[in-house]
């Protein structure tokens, strides 16, 4: 789910999961209904006693379906491709990557990404108007740029200043901006349109603070842009097909908008 979590260009053709034949009047209710600018609940006539433990299912399903996705047959596809992609090829270099170097390199790694993150960690809690955070976070940059090596070690975390992650897309949501729809990004999975366009945000705030000229020795080295994305994936322990559901895109998708609701939220 950085995160959200829980999340990195081929796109896969697949044919949507249930496909069947349909009477011509129903395909043309169907070619409307994917017209709808909105995200229309299939439950919105379903009368629920609140009262009733019994209808617990229903309602909880009736939650997950709530979320604006006009493009879901779009989003089925990617996630699809990514979870291929995952399987093929992700996956099978992280292995690779897990066997061929010591565990305290790959923390290392991980720290030093994690230093250069807190640069619009920094950014965005300080646009949110939240002095705590940013003092913490701007503790955690001076401890781990010096004390740990430029972020090779996390003296921060040791000392009980944990990472408080923010992002772009959490800074509009703060001040009253919805998600839009739905997205699944290839390679990077779940997320909105308000969200990828905070991300392009961040991105852009790194660039311009050149914290440790990171951008230029990355520039210099587009190696560390692969490391870069190996770090992403070895951190996130998100597994496709892991929640044992045909419903796994629903599930994902209610739990990635819960998820960013709670972050805003802190």
């Amino acid at each position: 789910m950085r995160r959200t979590t829980l999340t990195l260009c081929l796109a896969l053709c697949a044919t949507p999961l249930f496909a069947q034949e349909t009477p011509e009047s129903t395909r043309e209710a169907a070619s409307t209904t994917r017209m709808t600018p909105e995200y229309r609940n299939p439950f919105a006539e379903l009368e629920i006693d609140p009262y009733a433990s019994q209808y617990q299912f229903e309602r909880s399903s009736l939650r997950a379906l709530n979320v604006q996705d006009p493009i879901e047959g779009f989003n089925r596809r990617v996630y699809r491709f990514n979870g291929q992609f995952d399987r093929l090829v992700y996956l099978p270099v992280i292995r690779t990557y897990e066997w061929a170097t010591p565990q305290f390199v790959r923390t290392g790694v991980s720290n030093v990404f994690s230093n250069l993150a807190d640069i619009p960690n920094l950014g965005n809690s300080i646009l949110q108007g939240k002095a705590q955070k940013s003092m913490r976070t701007t503790a955690r940059l001076l401890f781990n740029t010096t004390l740990g090596v430029v972020g090779l070690f996390d003296v921060a975390k040791a000392m009980g200043i944990p990472q408080e992650s923010e992002d772009f897309g959490q800074t509009l949501g703060f001040y009253g901006v919805p998600p839009g729809p739905y997205l699944v990004v290839p390679f990077l999975g779940p997320s909105s349109l308000r969200d990828t366009s905070g991300r392009a945000v961040d991105w852009t705030l790194e660039d311009a603070a050149a914290y440790l000229n990171n951008r230029e020795i990355m520039n210099e080295n587009p190696w560390s842009y692969g490391l870069y994305a190996i770090d992403i994936r070895y951190k996130n322990g998100f597994r496709y097909g892991a929640l044992d559901s045909p419903f796994e895109y629903d599930q994902v998708r209610y739990l990635y908008t819960k998820l960013r609701e709670f972050q805003i939220s802190q």
